[in-house]
């Protein structure tokens, strides 16, 4: 019998993002057959998310293959990324070889920012979703959006529910099923907030106020961001 050719999965990190925007995936990932996932920034040096996680990246940008499925996660530090050169030529280079681009999170602005959205549906973070559609993009709410070969997750904990997405496209909905059950993956939130449709109005209005200073900047980049593409 022939073996299944490893799918090699590239899972950007870069300083303050959100860590579980890429754990959460990279969990699943790593333990589905046939898959190698691994870590890629500018260099190999040891980096931090938004809460003091360490990470150290497997790859360096010059020294990393060309992967079948690209990752990108979103958080803080994605907002300046999308004015960052480097980045945003990796991103295009990868997508230019890859079988899957996809994105958790605020990671799908990244990925607009690159032009790699124009004209897809995608999903971010509910706070930020808005925000695609200075790129174009066409915008669902949801956990996660499958356009083809691309694909995008909803916010931070969604990055689940999108690597299992992942895993039934690359290996078939009974190898999802069975790591999801290895996993004990059966969520049970112990309150019904976790998103705005259920949430009470009063409290998704405290989190968009506390969350305010974060969104301005990062809409101050999108917007700078699409008008220059739109120039070009």
């Amino acid at each position: 019998m022939t073996s299944t050719p490893k799918t090699r999965i590239g899972m950007l990190v870069f300083p303050m993002m959100t860590s579980l925007d890429i754990l959460g995936p990279f969990e699943v990932l790593a333990r589905a057959p046939d898959c190698q996932a691994e870590l890629v920034w500018k260099n190999r040096e040891p980096l931090k998310g938004d809460t003091g996680l360490t990470l150290i990246p497997d790859q360096a940008f010059e020294t990393a293959p060309q992967y079948d499925m690209l990752v990108v996660p979103g958080g803080p530090g994605q907002t300046p990324l999308m004015e960052d050169e480097e980045v945003l030529q990796f991103l295009r280079q990868q997508a230019a070889g890859a079988k899957w681009v996809t994105s958790v999170c605020t990671g799908s602005l990244l990925l607009a920012a690159a032009g790699l959205l124009q004209g897809r549906c995608a999903t971010s973070h509910w706070l930020s979703i808005d925000q695609l559609e200075l790129f174009g993009v066409r915008t669902l709410p949801d956990r996660v959006v499958v356009d083809g070969d691309r694909i995008t997750g909803g916010g931070v904990t969604s990055g689940l529910d999108f690597a299992f997405t992942v895993l039934e496209i690359l290996r078939g909905a009974d190898a999802a099923k069975a790591l999801q059950l290895m996993l004990e993956y059966d969520p049970a939130p112990p309150f019904q907030s976790g998103h705005p449709r259920v949430a009470a109005p009063e409290l998704v209005e405290k989190v968009r106020a506390s969350a305010a200073p974060m969104l301005e900047r990062r809409r101050e980049v999108s917007t700078r961001v699409a008008q220059r593409m739109a120039a070009t």
